[in-house]
Parts: C-alpha cells; sequence; structure tokens
C-alpha cells in the first residue's frame, strides 16, 4: 500500500490524470459512477423524504460524490488535504462550501450544520494506512452523533471477495494494490459506533474486461443487470456500504459511563397532603425511552 496518497494529488497533473483518465467518459470507472448516481439519488430520495440533507464530502477530491448528489442536498461542503483536488472540483462545478484540511493531526471539525445529514467518504479507506481510516470516521462520528442524524456512505473499490483479489498473488506486494473485505470495512465503522444497514456493489467484472473490445459489452450488460437488481453486493469489486451511528466511539466513554446513575431502591417521594393531591401529569414525548432498531444496538 502506498503511504504517499494525500502527496500525489497536490500535483495538478495528478488531479488532471484523475479526472479525465481515470474518469474519462468511456472508462471503467465512469461506468460504475453512472451506476452509483442511479443508485445514491434514489437512496437520498427515500431516506431523507421531509428534508434533503446537508452532505458532508471528507477526502473530496474532484468532487465526484457532490456532483451525484447535487439538487438532492439542501447544503455541502468539501474537506480535502489537496489544494489542487479542491480547485479541480470547483473548476468541474462541484457546487459546495471547499474547506482545505491538515493531513495529520486533531480529527478536523466539520462545520456545524443541522440535521439530516449524508457523510461520504469515496475512494480512500483502500488507499491510506489504518490511522487516516479512522481519521475520516471519526470526522463522520462528528457530524452523526445518533441514530436519527443521518447517513454515511462509504467506497471500498478493491472488494478482497471480488475476482479482484485473484491478481493477489501476482500484484499483492506492489504498493498500489491493497484491498478491503467486508469485515475490514464492518470492524473500521464499529469503532466508531456505526453499523451498516445496506451494502451495494456496482462492478462484478476487473477493469480488465472493459479494456477488451469483445468483452466490454457483455461486461457491461452484466454490472447493469447485477447493480439494478442488487446482487452485485458482496462480490463487487466495488462497494458501497450504508451505515447509521448505533452507539458512542468505543474507546470514547469512560468505565461505567452507560451505567445508571439512579440508585436501585431511590427514597420514596413524600405523600402529597389532600389539599395539594392532583392527578399525576400525562408522560410527554420527552420523557420516551430509547429509540430501539430492530436490526442493530440502540445508540
Amino acid at each position: 500500500m502506498r503511504t504517499d496518497y494525500t502527496q500525489i494529488f497536490q500535483d495538478s497533473a495528478a488531479v488532471e490524470k484523475y479526472e479525465h483518465i481515470v474518469y474519462a467518459p468511456d472508462s471503467y470507472w465512469s461506468a460504475i459512477n453512472r451506476r452509483q448516481r442511479e443508485y445514491l439519488r434514489g437512496l437520498a430520495r427515500r431516506a431523507f423524504p421531509y428534508r434533503r440533507p446537508v452532505q458532508h464530502d471528507f477526502a473530496c477530491g474532484t468532487g465526484r460524490a457532490i456532483r451525484i448528489l447535487h439538487g438532492l442536498v439542501r447544503g455541502a461542503h468539501g474537506y480535502d488535504t489537496s489544494a489542487a483536488m479542491l480547485a479541480k472540483a470547483q473548476e468541474v462545478g462541484a457546487y459546495a462550501v471547499m474547506h482545505q484540511i491538515d493531513e495529520t493531526g486533531p480529527v478536523p471539525t466539520p462545520v456545524p450544520t443541522d440535521a439530516p445529514a449524508l457523510v461520504t467518504v469515496f475512494r480512500l479507506l483502500l488507499n491510506v494506512d489504518e490511522a487516516v481510516r479512522d481519521r475520516a470516521i471519526a470526522f463522520a462520528a462528528q457530524v452523526l452523533s445518533h441514530y436519527d442524524a443521518g447517513l454515511l456512505v462509504v467506497e471500498n473499490h478493491g472488494n478482497a471477495h471480488s475476482l479482484r483479489h485473484l491478481r493477489h498473488r501476482r500484484h499483492g506486494a506492489k504498493p498500489w494494490f491493497a484491498e478491503l473485505s467486508h469485515d475490514d470495512v464492518a470492524t473500521i465503522l464499529d469503532r466508531h459506533g456505526f453499523t451498516i444497514v445496506e451494502q451495494r456493489g456496482f462492478a462484478l467484472f476487473t477493469q480488465g474486461w472493459y479494456g477488451r473490445r469483445w468483452l466490454r459489452p457483455i461486461a457491461q450488460f452484466v454490472d447493469d443487470l447485477a447493480t439494478r437488481v442488487g446482487l452485485a453486493g458482496r462480490y463487487a469489486v466495488n462497494v458501497l456500504y450504508i451505515a447509521r451511528r448505533t452507539r458512542p466511539t468505543l474507546g470514547a466513554l469512560a468505565s461505567g459511563d452507560l451505567t445508571s446513575t439512579v440508585s436501585a431502591t431511590p427514597p420514596a417521594p413524600p405523600a402529597p397532603s389532600a389539599a395539594s393531591a392532583s392527578p399525576a401529569p400525562e408522560p410527554s414525548e420527552e420523557t420516551e425511552g430509547p429509540r430501539r432498531d430492530p436490526d442493530a444496538e440502540s445508540w
């Protein structure tokens, strides 16, 4: 795995290659981007039917995720360490307020916004070490402090359960080759109190299939169909994970922080006099217990 990913994209030439060659109109990754766009726009509509979210795109690069969701969010903020990437994002029409953040140091503080929020982290986890992965998800945890705060969308573009894994023996020692399993991603998210609630794949075939003229139409047809019906989530090369905050970040609480401070047998209140006695007030909505999600822990 390369450890100089951030430094690479400080160079404007690398940014131009990323935007115009990697994501050229007829490229493998532009086909994936088209499928992701269709899925994410549908997700935004069904997940936020009453109020559009504010998007916080961490490691936004050239603003691909921001452009995907344009018109379905009520505001957007892009965060990146590369000034060249941020400049390119604005040049190509990513409508967002851009923020350059430090490469190291404390977890960046997101711009305060009202809920709901949608945090996106695309093409980052695979390319960086564990500390940077934790930094990204810790950032998301600041935005999404509880279950109803919104959604986190994380991309893994090197799924270890896909056909791409067959190249591991040949290319595994090379600095540009990395892969993450579904369990790897779930573990990173779990450390910060997130639970995966949905997973969708966008390409069963590898880039090599798209590079062969006679194989490309077959691969593209199968990938389009598998994405549309949701059958590619486990074995796709490229996977999006949708997560919600279900509990506090592991390690953020001191021992006993989740223990009730109420005594097991609290003293009974003094009985009211007959003159002051009145019916007990009806319980208000504020006294409800914490929300319980049937598929995840309560926060």
